[in-house]
């Protein structure tokens, strides 16, 4: 069972949600798909025994070859190939690696080049096995990472996919081909106005999904309104606590401390089975 994590924005609590959960069941991998920021390390502390480049492709015109047709420019929509005066140039930060410039091209005037966009870790901790990837500094695309993260899924364990906040191109990335997708709110209007864009897109993507609320007693009722009126289960409350919030600031998980909330995520886990 592929379970994701995620949130309609930063800082609701997900990874706290994701690590304790995968440390509270068994026979457990987990995938941190934030590769812009990736922290389910952190908290894990894995030893890291594999590590292994992410590379994309960049077309590359051979001059001595191109016609100046103009075909590769009209094909690619991210307007990465632009024809002046009869030549490519190339904008390597738009293309999107699709490889249909160098398809299209009846010259053959188009090659593959190479170059590193990010690095996929993979180790152990906790004995829970973790895989997490992290996006070379000032790559714009995200996405091109994750998909390398998620092929590293073991689909023999229950696997917890720890997502990027948001509810743009990295989330549906992220959370696609999961069996079910935990969103982590927070009783505010910013996370009730997040939340309700992110259970949007979950239902156009047609992907089972539940509410944990974090931070429970702070801000507004809303967000338990919203749910209500939507229908939309609500797993489990996470209190606003400020020792749970010391605890997540050394790192440390909240089931070493609590053992109440090991049960409740065991629960948690129990009852999506059931859902779907």
């Amino acid at each position: 069972m592929i379970i994701s994590i995620a949130s309609g924005k930063g800082g609701t609590g997900k990874t706290l949600v994701a690590t304790n959960l995968a440390s509270s069941i068994e026979n457990v991998q987990i995938i941190d798909c934030d590769v812009e920021e990736p922290n389910v390390c952190l908290f894990l502390k894995p030893k890291i025994e594999k590590r292994s480049d992410v590379l994309n492709f960049i077309p590359e015109v051979d001059d001595n070859l191109c016609d100046g047709c103009g075909e590769c420019e009209d094909f690619c929509e991210f307007n990465a190939i632009i024809m002046i005066k009869e030549k490519a140039l190339i904008f390597p930060e738009l293309c999107h690696n699709c490889g249909g410039c160098r398809i299209i091209c009846k010259l053959n005037a188009i090659k593959e080049t190479y170059y590193k966009v990010g690095t996929i870790f993979e180790g152990k901790g906790n004995s829970i096995d973790i895989v997490y990837g992290e996006l070379e500094i000032g790559e714009p695309v995200p996405t091109n990472v994750i998909r390398e993260v998620k092929k590293k899924i073991d689909k023999n364990k229950n696997v917890i996919i720890d997502s990027p906040p948001g509810s743009s191109c990295s989330f549906v990335e992220s959370v696609k081909g999961s069996d079910f997708t935990i969103l982590v709110t927070e009783p505010t209007p910013f996370g009730l106005h997040d939340l309700k864009i992110t259970v949007d897109v979950l239902r156009k993507m047609n992907i089972p999904f539940a509410i944990i609320v974090n931070r429970s007693g702070l801000g507004d009722k809303n967000v338990y309104k919203y749910c209500e009126n939507e229908k939309i289960p609500i797993l489990l409350e996470i209190p606003y606590d400020r020792k749970i919030a010391e605890i997540y600031s050394k790192g440390e998980l909240i089931i070493s401390y609590f053992s109440e909330y090991k049960n409740q995520l065991i629960d948690v886990y129990k009852k999506i089975k059931e859902m779907i």
